[in-house]
């Protein structure tokens, strides 16, 4: 069991045709400001509940990835084995490329 709050604070949404269609709609709609991590990626930054767009159709999703926020990673991390979850994590490289390692159940 995680101790501690546990909760969705982003979310990636695939935005792989016309980004910049996609982020003007969601500033025009929703009043979110964005800012630019690379030329094909962008996020909002409010504190809350935060939205990543990915606009790079190599690296786009196929569908929106929730992201659980923990205060103890490796935890969560137990307590999603045990609770019978699949076995993927996401980690960042020193040269700040992602990556994920996963394994058939």
């Amino acid at each position: 069991m995680i101790v501690g709050a546990a909760r969705i604070d982003y979310v990636e949404l695939p935005s792989a045709t016309a980004h910049e269609l996609t982020r003007a709609f969601y500033t025009k709609a929703f009043g979110w400001a964005f800012a630019d991590y690379g030329p094909t990626y962008s996020a909002t930054r409010n504190g809350t509940t935060d939205i990543g767009l990915q606009g790079d159709p190599s690296d786009a999703l196929s569908a929106p990835l929730p992201v659980i926020r923990v205060e103890d990673l490796e935890a969560a991390f137990d307590a999603v084995n045990k609770a019978g979850g699949g076995r993927r994590f996401h980690f960042i490289d020193p040269s700040g490329s992602e990556l994920a390692v996963w394994t058939e159940a």
